[in-house]
């Protein structure tokens, strides 16, 4: 059962603590590439949404995105490869949005200083 809620920030941060527990996070990956979506704040700006567990994830693969695949991520590459190449091409990063698609965009580096933080 997930532990997402209504409660944005507190999804967050079970993100924050459950990625560095297990030392990965889950994305989903259509047959064209990794999932993105048009952000809800910034015109023009992507969102790579992004989860702590594979379940809620795997929530996610209904409807309009049936047909994309959950794939982990080794946290270390996502936090050196992923969140650097996101910043550097302008993408926001979506931490276990909920089951209705809501949840923080945040930008790459301020996820990568929060991991890096809480892991100190």
């Amino acid at each position: 059962m997930t532990q997402l809620t209504q409660d944005l920030e507190q999804n967050y941060r079970i993100f924050i603590e459950d990625a560095l527990d297990s030392g990965q996070v889950w994305a989903l990956k259509s047959k064209d590439g990794w999932v993105f979506c048009e952000s809800e704040e910034f015109e023009e700006t992507d969102v790579i949404p992004v989860w702590s567990n594979e379940s809620d994830a795997k929530a996610q693969c209904s409807d309009e995105w049936a047909n994309n695949k959950v794939e982990s991520i080794d946290l270390k590459s996502f936090v050196e490869n992923w969140l650097t190449g996101m910043d550097e091409d302008g993408l926001l990063v979506g931490p276990n949005w909920n089951a209705d698609m809501e949840g923080l965009e945040v930008e790459p580096g301020e996820l990568a200083h929060e991991l890096f933080e809480a892991d100190a």
